[in-house]
């Protein structure tokens, strides 16, 4: 009798090479997606990748607690906004640069759409990072009102008042921008 050269795998062995296959099947699916968040929230490329490694890395470590595995997507979203927001709110916060006169320089815009994106997007950078996150969703997702509830896990209503809000201080921080020129 002639033993085999391949042992079997132990039973553990096999379970984890499963639950690896399975969480990578489903991280591949949403990789392209989960970079878009990041950017819309963080917009910063190299601070995009980071939330979306980190986001990767804990969603791997909470994989356990996922039982249904077709709510992944949903599941994986709030992991990432939160770990935006808390980058946002981290030592690792980066500034907007005003980039106006470069942008203008390569392409000009007769109707200064660029200008005022640029300066949109820089009084955007100044909000708390909650305020960053909903407009992230909201405007750059495009995400309806009770997507962004379900998402933040929070009532849509809540999500109307604290996006009103937001609007109020975005418009105060353009005004203290535009009173400051």
């Amino acid at each position: 009798m002639r033993e085999s050269a391949a042992a079997p795998q132990p039973l553990a062995s096999r379970d984890d090479a499963a639950r690896a296959a399975a969480f990578q099947a489903l991280a591949d699916q949403q990789i392209h997606e989960s970079y878009r968040l990041a950017m819309a929230i963080l917009g910063h490329r190299q601070a995009a990748q980071d939330a979306v490694h980190d986001a990767f890395v804990k969603a791997w470590e909470r994989w356990p607690s996922l039982h249904d595995h077709s709510r992944f997507a949903a599941w994986f979203q709030r992991i990432l906004v939160n770990t935006c927001r808390d980058q946002l709110r981290g030592s690792r916060r980066r500034d907007a640069a005003d980039i106006a006169g470069h942008v203008n320089v390569a392409a000009p815009d007769e109707m200064g759409r660029v200008d005022e994106r640029v300066r949109v997007e820089g009084a955007l950078r100044r909000l708390k990072p909650d305020d960053q996150v909903l407009f992230a969703l909201r405007y750059y997702l495009d995400l309806e009102l009770s997507d962004v509830a379900q998402l933040l896990e929070i009532p849509t209503g809540t999500v109307k008042s604290r996006l009103n809000a937001a609007h109020s201080r975005l418009r105060s921080v353009l005004e203290r921008a535009e009173g400051s020129r």
